[in-house]
């Protein structure tokens, strides 16, 4: 079955068009687009018109792609920054419009469950138990489990809330680092008391901040996202990594190899919330996996659909007999 899914998140769009049959999952389009739909919704939890444009422009060309290349199911799946607009709505209807097929706008536990099964269908050589860390533009989602998910929790960090809340210039300077420890910390300390984090025995990280991340451990000159895929990273380099970025300008940043652009303003938020997750789960390195929850949403498109509930039985209707 060739189906197309595609991830909506706080900072970018994502396409991925595959081929599934049982467990033979074959790519034939990936594409990614940064459109920042997330720009201020923090803040004034409403889209702000232009983020609406870019990110139904990028839409528009996804569906120029899907409907060239004989796709037989679709899924659009919008996660963080949309479960938080107040005008949504003006957003779904365009993109309904577009693609002709609705949106869903999916809650936190399924974005974990979809990133876990993108990160762990095809991973091997790895020890379970698993913590999926996912983080996002908008939220940060947290996976434990083995052969399924045991458990789960999404909160509200991630490298563009946190940029937008703490990191007013760049470098943000150690006052603005500092506060964003804080707030860091304190949302993964939630997390944990859903998600044992400490209990697992591989962490595995998904999204473009840890690929990045990765690609900066690596020493890349350019991404690689096949050098990057399952690399093992060590948690001195991240933390070495999330310090440097924090002390580097834009420019300095915008100058890395392997730096996409629509990164440059959010990475440095990003590593520091990537840094702090491994502090607290205690982990010694993390495996860079560049299937994610796009990966997921492809391969649930393959399931069974769940049958229907029955209708219930109408009640009999009882006649009143007045005397």
């Amino acid at each position: 079955m060739r189906v197309a899914a595609i991830d909506c998140g706080t900072n970018s769009i994502r396409l991925l068009i595959a081929d599934i049959d049982g467990d033979n999952f074959r790519e034939i389009v990936r594409e990614m687009e940064i459109v920042r739909l997330g720009q201020g919704v923090d803040a004034k939890r409403a889209f702000h018109p232009d983020a609406i444009e870019r990110t139904l422009a990028a839409t528009r060309k996804f569906a120029e792609i899907i409907a060239s290349k004989g796709v037989e199911k679709i899924r659009f799946c919008a996660t963080s920054a949309t479960r938080d607009a107040s005008n949504r709505a003006l957003f779904i209807d365009g993109v309904r419009e577009i693609l002709g097929v609705e949106p869903q706008v999916i809650p936190g536990t399924e974005e974990a469950a979809l990133s876990y099964m993108g990160a762990t269908k095809e991973l091997t050589h790895a020890t379970p138990p698993y913590v999926v860390v996912d983080i996002g533009g908008g939220s940060t989602e947290f996976v434990l489990g083995a052969e399924s998910v045991t458990s789960a929790k999404s909160v509200n960090i991630g490298c563009v809330r946190i940029s937008e809340r703490h990191f007013k210039k760049s470098p943000p300077g150690a006052i603005a680092v500092a506060k964003a420890v804080v707030d860091i910390d304190d949302a993964i300390s939630d997390a944990a008391k859903s998600v044992q984090i400490t209990e697992a025995k591989t962490l595995i990280a998904v999204a473009g901040t840890a690929t990045t991340v990765a690609a900066a451990a690596l020493g890349l000159d350019r991404y690689d996202r096949h050098a990057i895929h399952l690399s093992r990273i060590p948690a001195h380099k991240v933390h070495e990594i999330a310090q440097r970025f924090s002390l580097m300008s834009r420019e300095e940043i915008a100058a890395l190899p392997y730096m996409h652009e629509g990164r440059v303003d959010v990475i440095a938020a990003g590593a520091l919330v990537l840094s702090r997750v491994m502090l607290a789960t205690g982990a010694t390195e993390f495996i860079a996996s560049e299937s994610d929850i796009l990966d997921g949403i492809a391969w649930r498109l393959t399931e069974p659909e769940p049958e229907p509930e029955p209708e219930p039985e109408p009640e009999p209707e009882v006649t009143i007999e007045e005397d």
